[in-house]
């Protein structure tokens, strides 16, 4: 392997490195941002009376 291909080859990677967590987060918080969300309840006190 050549001196160029071992310098792409660690760019590649770095930025995967980079990049791969970042979109993971994005997409795990968009997809409990979207599960999380509670049910509407009212917010009144029922009458025992």
């Amino acid at each position: 392997m050549s001196l160029i291909d071992g310098i792409v080859l660690t760019l590649l990677n770095t930025v995967a490195c980079l990049a791969l967590p970042k979109l993971l987060s994005i997409i795990i918080a968009a997809k409990i941002k979207n599960t999380a969300q509670p049910p509407e309840s009212s917010s009144e006190i029922p009458s025992f009376s």
